[in-house]
């Protein structure tokens, strides 16, 4: 009956009890799944982009999703985004599946959310791209509870070092950050493919109410992370290229355009508050615990 197996180390055979085994397999499909599904989700931004030969996202769903669909459309350049955190996540899978990296409690609470926003990820595009727009929006409302939960996590659970919190912090927050104003942004576009007609509100009004929300929810993200700079960088990136998109593009807004300006440095200056006031020393040996590089 089988009651443990050996390893050899620096001072001969250790002996690993079932328990460890069942820790180390577990550890081992865990790492494989965050891998495959970085793979999924790489493949999946490769046909939203076109240059698999699919639709790109901007022109499928009827252009449902472009920068000029609705008033909070971020401008096209927004989107470069995506490659720094597609990058992000590619590292992290690599990352994860390191000796010392393996077994950290982190690693082994994060890596089934970050694969589950990996798959969301994919399910996000091909639902745009089988023009289910409708079903999108759910899709990304879950993706965006789902890195919500993963940003928690990597509050609760700190980083190793300045390259695990380069690496998981920062590519979660950026991920978490960008989703939010692209989640805001696609439900504007079912609301506007729908019909939805505002309740004699007009499309300006609403992309002002929108973006004191998006703001809001920056303001919150920097307080709840005790000003973690990832997460403002993107929502900041995005809500500033909605600006540039209503007040240079073709669907003009002034008073969007503004209300993206004041909603970029809310964001900005209140992060960076709260980031200057968390790094403060507490006492003369002892620093905030939420004063981390990401």
């Amino acid at each position: 009956m089988f009651s443990g197996t050996t390893v050899a180390g620096e001072s001969g055979h250790q002996f690993l009890t079932p328990e460890a085994v069942m820790r180390e397999t577990r550890d081992i499909v865990r790492q494989v799944t965050v891998g495959a599904s970085a793979v999924i989700a790489v493949v999946g931004s490769f046909i939203g982009s076109g240059a698999a030969g699919g639709t790109p996202i901007q022109d499928a769903a009827g252009g449902a999703l472009s920068a000029t669909s609705t008033p909070i459309a971020p401008d096209s350049p927004a989107f470069s985004i995506w490659s720094v955190i597609y990058l992000g996540l590619i590292a992290y899978a690599v990352w994860q599946f390191l000796p010392k990296q393996s077994s950290a409690e982190r690693h082994r609470r994060l890596g089934y959310w970050v694969a589950a926003s990996l798959i969301l990820n994919a399910a996000w595009i091909l639902s745009v791209q089988f023009d289910l727009l409708p079903l999108s929006l759910p899709i990304i409302a879950a993706l965006l509870g789902v890195l919500g939960w993963a940003f928690v996590l990597c509050l609760k659970f700190r980083p190793s070092g300045a390259i695990d919190a380069l690496v998981t912090d920062g590519t979660i927050g950026l991920y978490l950050g960008w989703v939010s104003i692209a989640t805001a942004a696609n439900a504007a576009a079912v609301f506007t493919a729908a019909g939805f007609e505002g309740f004699g509100l007009s499309p300006d009004v609403w992309a002002v109410v929108v973006l004191a929300v998006a703001s809001a929810v920056g303001i919150m993200l920097a307080i709840i992370g005790h000003g973690r700079i990832a997460p403002a960088l993107s929502l900041s990136w995005g809500i500033a290229w909605v600006a540039v998109g209503r007040l240079t593009g073709e669907l003009m807004s002034t008073p969007a355009g503004i209300a993206a300006i004041v909603a970029t440095a809310l964001i900005i200056v209140v992060t960076a508050i709260i980031r200057l006031v968390s790094s403060r020393p507490l006492h003369s040996s002892a620093v905030h615990p939420g004063a981390t590089a990401s």
